[in-house]
């Protein structure tokens, strides 16, 4: 790659949150992508995860791409299929560990394992003529709202966090470990309450039994502070968009713009690393529902 990774990607984040847009919120707001909107799929249907996500998020609303398909040139190939004359690829990043023996002072040999990071362009379905039918057919909106909501919360029940309802303000509270919600009733409708609860979720999932989260956060509003907030934003978009949820902007998003800059200004793998976060955090609550359907199983 002519320009580092990590660089590019943080520096397309940034530009969005400088014009006051939030990545992970823009495809709910953009006209192109009016259908279900899900996390981008592979040409196999596996859905990308992580930064990926973000990443083929937004480069479907930049070019109007309505498909959730995307391919490499060569997968294309592989059904007989061309990319369109004049299309340009879009970026995304394989993550791995290679396992190199090194020997010691003593003599001894030690194994150590170095990250790394490629990148590589794949093409939205969109940009590429002849593939099988099934792939340009548009997401189908989930109109049924009472079985999506029914869903939601039995998807959110599963977990059995302590989640209390009273007041009007949202948040998981670390030392008793429980999730304050205000009343169902005080949200715009039952969307609004289940996409708050999958932000709050996410900030449940750091305990030290659970996913043992921590970024050095002393106080409200510092670096440690906004870090944990980009990944409990990341992880709400990520569960909306699995759960067909739509979610609000909160009001607060004002004041966590600029810490949220400053994050990524200072450190260009700080996307990356929330992305990542927020990924485990939403496989997390995705593993409960994997321990309901074995215990239905047993029983």
């Amino acid at each position: 790659m002519k320009k580092d990774i990590y660089q590019k990607v943080t520096d397309k984040i940034i530009a969005d949150l400088e014009q006051g847009e939030l990545t992970w919120h823009k495809p709910w707001s953009s006209d192109n992508m009016d259908g279900r909107i899900i996390k981008p799929l592979r040409h196999n249907g596996m859905p990308y995860s992580g930064i990926n996500v973000l990443m083929l998020w937004s480069a479907a609303i930049d070019g109007g791409y309505q498909s959730p398909f995307w391919m490499t040139y060569r997968q294309a190939k592989e059904y007989g299929a061309n990319v369109c004359k004049g299309e340009r690829g879009n970026l995304v990043v394989y993550a791995n560990t290679i396992t190199k023996t090194e020997e010691q002072d003593d003599g001894s040999e030690e194994e150590r394992k170095i990250p790394f990071m490629k990148g590589y362009s794949v093409f939205n379905v969109e940009q590429i003529e002849g593939l099988p039918e099934h792939f340009y057919a548009k997401p189908e909106p989930m109109t049924d709202t009472a079985k999506r909501i029914e869903y939601a919360g039995a998807f959110f029940a599963a977990s059995n966090a302590d989640i209390r309802h009273g007041g009007n303000r949202a948040f998981y509270a670390g030392g008793s470990d429980h999730v304050q919600m205000p009343p169902f009733e005080a949200f715009n409708n039952p969307e609004a309450y289940y996409a708050t609860l999958a932000h709050e979720l996410t900030h449940w999932t750091k305990h030290k039994d659970r996913l043992d989260r921590d970024f050095g956060r002393k106080k409200w509003g510092d670096e440690g502070y906004a870090r944990e907030e980009l990944v409990a934003e990341l992880g709400a978009a990520f569960l909306c968009a699995d759960l067909a949820l739509t979610p609000e902007r909160d009001t607060d998003h004002a004041a966590y713009v600029q810490s949220w800059l400053k994050v990524l200004n200072d450190d260009k793998r700080a996307i990356f690393s929330a992305a990542a976060h927020a990924q485990r955090a939403a496989d997390f609550l995705h593993g409960f529902q994997n321990q309901e359907k074995e215990a239905g199983a047993a029983a």
